[in-house]
């Protein structure tokens, strides 16, 4: 496969985590991305005194807490930080054929920044970058808070590399098919039979859905066209959401309360799927497989399955591979 002039870049970008689960690294992790106009639309005069002399005094402790339960221990770093390492490498590896691409990682928050790997991608004589936010479905929380930073990256260099951002990659049938398979396989593989399949997705504000964010509408697309693809109906495949943070009201319903009445209402067998996540992370690890399993089995509920996100697995790296090969169309 011959390119069209010059190196190409690929960036792959995911949230991040922090460096250690101390209180100070913690502080950091938290207060950059806490501190993001994208994720809180507060007022910054409101916001950041709250942010500042509140949140990141008590916050740190709890969350730190939360990733020490998760962390690997091997590399020391967070799980998101491994599997994202190991989904550029084996990106690489299958653009083999095509010896002028160079795929790279980064993350929005934390390290190693977009910026510092815009620049080494440069450095190493990419004059095309193609940039991709690690997440299927499109929120300005998440898609467009990674494009800023590498749009601003941009601002600081004389000579400036052609850049491109990838589209979502919702109800892509490679991707609606890598999940379909992977939950299959996965549930073939438990020791029990789920009565009913959580769908959870991460939470964003009613208000940013209101102000024309189409995430909600996004979200719904991939479960329907997921129920489709394995014949399931709305009642065997449930679509929630996770990981709300305030007092405004986010997107329902909601997965803990879901996981509670379920159990409540008799249901004892129990998985939940994670579609919005490419990579295993403290909200699926943690927050369902911990929290949420603990909830459900006080409630009422016996035998209960946190499946695992596609990751770097075949399937996993089939999407990812496929996104990118679709996004370069004329640059290769």
């Amino acid at each position: 496969m011959a390119d069209k002039g010059g190196r190409i870049g690929v960036l792959i970008v995911n949230l991040g985590s922090p460096e250690g689960t101390d209180y100070r690294s913690m502080r950091r992790y938290l207060g950059e991305f806490l501190s993001d106009r994208r994720v809180i639309e507060v007022p910054r005069w409101f916001w950041l005194p709250l942010l500042n002399l509140v949140i990141l005094s008590t916050r740190p402790q709890r969350s730190g807490r939360a990733y020490e339960a998760i962390w690997n221990r091997e590399r020391n770093e967070a799980p998101l930080v491994t599997i994202t390492r190991a989904q550029a490498a084996k990106l690489a590896e299958a653009f083999a054929d095509a010896p002028a691409v160079i795929v790279d990682w980064a993350m929005r928050y934390g390290r190693p920044s977009v910026a510092e790997r815009l620049g080494r991608l440069v450095a190493a004589g990419c004059e095309r970058v193609l940039v991709v936010p690690l997440y299927p479905q499109y929120a300005a929380a998440t898609t467009a808070t990674v494009n800023d930073v590498a749009f601003d990256a941009l601002k600081a260099m004389r000579r400036q590399p052609a850049l491109r951002t990838a589209a979502d990659w919702h109800d892509d049938p490679v991707y609606i098919a890598a999940l379909a398979a992977s939950i299959e396989s996965q549930i073939a593989a438990l020791g029990f039979e789920p009565e009913v399949v959580l769908a959870s997705f991460h939470g964003v504000p009613v208000e940013y859905v209101e102000k024309g964010d189409p995430y909600a509408a996004q979200c719904r697309t991939t479960v329907r066209l997921l129920r489709e693809r394995l014949g399931w109906g709305e009642d065997r495949l449930q679509l929630t959401f996770q990981s709300r943070f305030g007092r405004a009201e986010w997107l329902q319903p909601y997965t803990d309360r879901t996981v509670e009445a379920l159990a409540r209402r008799g249901v004892k067998r129990l998985a939940v799927v994670m579609p919005g996540f490419v990579a295993d992370c403290l909200e699926t690890l943690e927050e369902i497989g911990v929290e949420n399993a603990t909830l459900f089995r006080e409630n009422g509920g016996r035998d209960f399955a946190a499946l695992a996100c596609l990751n770097d697995s075949a399937g996993g790296m089939a999407v990812l591979e496929a996104v990118v090969r679709r996004e370069l169309a004329g640059w290769l």
